[in-house]
């Protein structure tokens, strides 16, 4: 099943009833015999609309229950360092990161061409001279230069073939640095279909195969994971 749409928070998903969820996840590959069907890993869905996409993603209602600043306070920054929000859509993070008071560099990645022109044109008119929108694919993030820590909201439930990725992906980060997933937890309002969420343990045991540790686990999102982990030394 080819993914269409690797990254973008799923808080727009947040704005829809759990019927027009279900329209948007991925159909479920057909495989073996007689017709049986093996469940998708990942949802796919396709935002191409930046303008429309912003209406959910920056709504100020997100702030609530995202908590952006606190997640951000909980990276500890510190001035000099690069992060990479991968999954930017709109910039809901990246602006705020590269707002923060560690200044960092930010690198604003998305797989989808007109998310990154938006995110482009956004931090031009906000004078973010910190930030560069990364143009991603499916498989790799593209990121131009190495980084202390990666930041991915709301999208790890859309990233295929995960172990993979995530083995790619720490090549591209500094050693020892560190690797923050947010993503929604079972049951929890808003978000993807339950059938596209993962435990911290499901998390977890595709990340140590990855080449990553769990370092911390915070618990303050009243809707979402909130998982820290650190690169193995490579």
């Amino acid at each position: 099943m080819r993914l269409r749409h690797l990254f973008i928070a799923a808080s727009a998903c947040a704005c829809l009833s759990l019927a027009q969820q279900a329209r948007l996840s991925a159909e479920p590959q057909q495989g073996g015999s007689g017709g049986a069907q093996t469940p998708p890993d990942h949802m796919e869905h396709r935002f191409d609309n930046p303008e429309q996409s912003a209406k959910g993603f920056d709504d100020p209602a997100r702030d609530a229950w995202q908590m952006p600043e606190r997640v951000i306070d909980a990276l500890g920054l510190q001035p000099g360092q690069a992060v990479a929000d991968i999954g930017a859509g709109t910039g809901y993070f990246t602006v705020r990161l590269a707002k923060s008071k560690a200044a960092p560099q930010v690198y604003a990645v998305d797989v989808e061409e007109s998310m990154v022109k938006y995110v482009r044109e956004r931090a031009a008119k906000e004078g973010l001279r910190n930030v560069v929108a990364v143009q991603a694919s499916a498989e790799r993030s593209n990121l131009p230069a190495s980084v202390d820590v990666v930041l991915i909201v709301d999208t790890y439930h859309h990233i295929g073939n995960r172990v993979a990725y995530f083995s790619e992906l720490r090549k591209l980060m500094k050693p020892s640095a560190r690797l923050a997933i947010v993503d929604f937890k079972k049951g929890a309002p808003g978000g993807p279909p339950d059938e596209f969420r993962f435990s911290a343990q499901q998390i977890t045991a595709e990340l140590v195969k990855a080449g990553f540790t769990l370092q911390t686990q915070h618990d303050f999102l009243p809707r979402q994971l909130f998982l820290i982990f650190r690169s193995n030394t490579q």
